[in-house]
């Protein structure tokens, strides 16, 4: 049942990321809405329940997005699982190190893109464009990154609680 939660959070997110925040200035170079939640995933939640939503939303990214095909899926199984390998060695109970492994795992993804564009295109010089928007990408996500963890985690207790209560009356 916790499907279809992580579905509909991953919905909420690609909408308002895709339909809202280009529009609004403070938020023009925000990063990838979907980078907590597959963070939240590799953190909080089993490989079987996450791998599901990984496929599908990383696929769903490489149709809506543009690029090339297989860029998100790839980066969100990477990212996934190289959070899944740092946690052996990071406690991630405290609440210090959270904004670092998101900011961490938002550096990561936008490198996967530099590489994959510098494959794909004659320069392998990167702009400062691109510099720059990597680093206030990296900032939003150590401010960010621990609310939008806590939401997850919360709307997962709330959700998990609810269903609990419904069996409960219903048996």
């Amino acid at each position: 049942m916790t499907y279809c939660l992580h579905i509909f959070i991953c919905f909420c997110l690609i909408v308002i990321q895709t339909t809202v925040m280009p529009y609004i200035p403070l938020f023009e170079r925000f990063y990838d809405l979907l980078t907590p939640f597959i963070i939240y995933l590799s953190i909080f939640r089993s490989v079987r329940e996450s791998m599901v939503i990984i496929l599908i939303f990383g696929f769903f990214m490489d149709i809506i997005s543009g690029g090339p095909f297989g860029l998100y899926l790839t980066a969100y199984v990477w990212l996934f699982f190289g959070v899944r390998w740092a946690i052996t060695f990071l406690h991630v109970g405290d609440s210090l190190i959270l904004p670092f492994v998101v900011a961490a795992g938002v550096l990561m993804e936008n490198l996967m893109f530099i590489g994959a564009s510098a494959m794909f295109e004659q320069s392998s010089r990167i702009s400062e464009a691109v510099v720059g928007t990597i680093i206030v990408q990296v900032l939003w996500a150590i401010f960010t990154g621990p609310l939008f963890l806590m939401f997850f985690n919360t709307s997962h207790r709330w959700w998990d609680q609810w269903f609990k209560e419904i069996f409960v009356k219903k048996n």
